[in-house]
């Protein structure tokens, strides 16, 4: 029997129990949560890239993806001694995904939105995180810093909670610099969303992060999903029930996350 047809139907019954067990007002989007494509926000730029572990929607105007999105489990939170491999295009980008050149001397690290210690439990996971199309340009104290920090503490999370649905990208409106010759959009903002989907009962949590050093708490810039969604232009959750979608991206509970 497929390897994966098989695990789709052990996570589907799994779903299905929980639904029944928690879940009474969101049995529609809980029935259909066992396929990760449930939850992936809308594509802007009509270019959506699957990876074995990551999915994104890359932007040939900004030369990045405009959002990526993963899920991260408990189990995958490990530390490996893979050797870290080039950057390189990536091959599934029909129009072709920026050169790591147009980072050489510009002043900006090519900053993973997957990033790369998120997939270390596997050498392709891994690696696949290179590909030009899962960087950005950052400033090296944002990258090395405050957001390197929130990085950290979503992997903690995703052991907490046994589990998480991540999506992250760089805000690409306004007046933003380019570098490079094929004009790389250098984002003033990064955004990452956390979904978490326990016994039946969702939670998120959102943070828009200035492209710049920062020594404050990463929870000083915790926002609401609709104020991402007015930022970025992008639909998140658009396959979740109406009502719940619009309950979850309005409220902003930190208090969820740091409950013992």
């Amino acid at each position: 029997m497929n390897f994966r047809f098989f695990y789709g139907i052990i996570l589907f019954a799994g779903v299905f129990w929980t639904s029944q067990q928690y879940g009474i007002q969101q049995k529609t989007a809980l029935s259909k949560s066992g396929d990760l494509n449930f939850y992936l926000p809308k594509s802007t730029t009509s270019q959506i890239v699957k990876h074995q572990y990551y999915t994104l929607s890359y932007s040939e105007k900004a030369e990045q993806a405009e959002w990526v999105a993963y899920e991260l489990k408990k189990n995958q939170i490990k530390k490996s001694d893979f050797k870290r491999p080039f950057f390189i295009e990536d091959p599934k980008v029909k129009t072709q995904s920026a050169d790591w050149r147009n980072y050489k001397k510009s002043g900006y690290d090519k900053g993973h939105l997957c990033p790369a210690a998120d997939m270390e439990f596997d050498i392709i996971a891994y690696n696949d995180t290179f590909f030009t199309s899962n960087i950005s340009p950052q400033n090296h104290a944002f990258n090395s810093g405050i957001w390197n920090r929130l990085e950290q503490k979503v992997r903690f999370w995703a052991v907490k909670n046994d589990g998480l649905f991540v999506i992250t990208g760089g805000v690409l409106k306004g007046n933003l610099k380019a570098i490079g010759k094929e004009k790389v959009f250098v984002p003033n903002y990064f955004y990452k969303i956390l979904l978490c989907n326990s016994k039946g009962k969702y939670k998120v949590l959102a943070f828009l992060v200035p492209n710049e050093k920062s020594s404050q708490s990463i929870y000083n810039y915790v926002v609401s999903i609709d104020k991402l969604e007015s930022v970025t232009g992008i639909d998140f959750f658009p396959k979740l029930d109406d009502e719940l979608e619009n309950n979850l991206e309005k409220n902003v509970d930190l208090n969820l996350w740091l409950a013992k």
